[in-house]
């Protein structure tokens, strides 16, 4: 027996998404306002090339929530999201005695959790990404998502 119909399907995944994209999207444009802040956050915490990191850090976030939020490349950006959770965990929330760390540290955990279930399962009907793969077909093109 199924518990999602075709409504959900399309739905769930896409509000999933949105979630998600949401924590990535407002921790890079914080970044964005603060960029003395945060750039002296990552020295203090040992990272060499502050620069380097906060422009990292801010196209990763700010440039794959993004991407998330609109289903465009979404498995490969969800992959990339999960993979920066779990080193940022280590990096910055790795204080695990301190409950707040900890809590950062399962929070960055989870999210790589549900990003990884976004590239097993991949993004749901609604998105870029599916589009492309609508597109193809009506053009008779045989798409990597119909394998």
């Amino acid at each position: 027996m199924t518990t999602t119909t075709n409504g959900n399907q399309g739905a769930l995944p896409l509000i999933g998404r949105i979630l998600l994209a949401t924590i990535f999207i407002m921790s890079g444009t914080g970044k964005l306002g603060a960029p003395a802040a945060t750039q002296g956050y990552i020295a203090a915490m040992g990272m060499p090339a502050p620069l380097l990191a906060y422009l990292g850090a801010i196209a990763i976030e700010l440039g794959g929530g993004l991407l998330l939020l609109v289903g465009y490349r979404t498995r490969l950006v969800a992959a990339v999201l999960a993979a920066f959770c779990v080193v940022t965990a280590f990096i910055f929330h790795h204080a695990l005695a301190e409950q707040n760390q900890m809590i950062h540290f399962l929070k960055n955990f989870a999210m790589a959790g549900g990003l990884l279930q976004i590239v097993a399962f991949g993004p749901g009907r609604i998105g870029w990404d599916s589009r492309a793969v609508n597109n193809a077909q009506a053009l008779g093109v045989r798409t990597s998502a119909q394998s």
